[in-house]
């Protein structure tokens, strides 16, 4: 299988549906407070991600993976609330927005221009195990000009963790989550990268 990684920005707004799809897939069941569709959940937040910094791995033509890799400078997403309100309701967009905004759109724990943040890695399902997010961590790692690179995981995804200790990168901090209880998510790790 032959796995293709390009720039979101490359393959243009008419991707921007499928990447919202993938991010669903991956992140959704965090989300189904907001709504169970996860058809509705893509079109509410197909507006945010930023083309730029969003890297998509194909199979085929296909997509089948996104993370993002973007320096303290440039936010990989950006909430807009009538777009959200506009798929969601007046109630639950309101309510998506005031939560989904200070944890997409929150600054990296570390911050300096030699250092990236690798954040939403996620795999569409009929793709999982199959080394896509592999490849993506891989292509973001020898990205220039870039040295280090951190990221976030939960602490209850043990897949990810296991992954990412496998490419490279080691523990730095635990942070507990404001709403630990509700999400079930007892921490989060932050792991670190050095590429020299």
């Amino acid at each position: 299988m032959s796995i293709e990684i390009v720039r979101a920005s490359d393959l243009g707004e008419v991707y921007r549906k499928r990447i919202s799809e993938i991010f669903v897939d991956g992140f959704g069941h965090e989300l189904t407070f907001f709504t169970q569709d996860k058809q509705r959940l893509a079109q509410a937040l197909e507006h945010m991600f930023n083309l730029n910094v969003f890297y998509c791995a194909l199979v085929e033509g296909e997509m089948a993976g996104i993370t993002a890799c973007t320096d303290s400078f440039e936010q990989s997403v950006t909430l807009d609330k009538r777009k959200i309100m506009k798929h969601l309701g007046l109630f639950k967009g309101m309510i998506a927005y005031k939560f989904l905004k200070p944890e997409f759109e929150k600054q990296p724990v570390l911050t300096g221009s030699k250092l990236a943040s690798v954040e939403f890695v996620a795999t569409a399902s009929a793709y999982r195990k199959k080394g896509i997010a592999t490849a993506l961590l891989q292509y973001v790692q020898k990205l220039s000009p870039y040295q280090q690179y951190i990221l976030e995981v939960a602490n209850v995804n043990l897949r990810a963790i296991q992954l990412y200790q496998q490419l490279g990168f080691k523990e730095f901090k635990r942070i507990k989550p404001k709403h630990s209880k509700k999400s079930g998510i007892d921490y989060l790790i932050y792991m670190k990268y050095d590429s020299k």
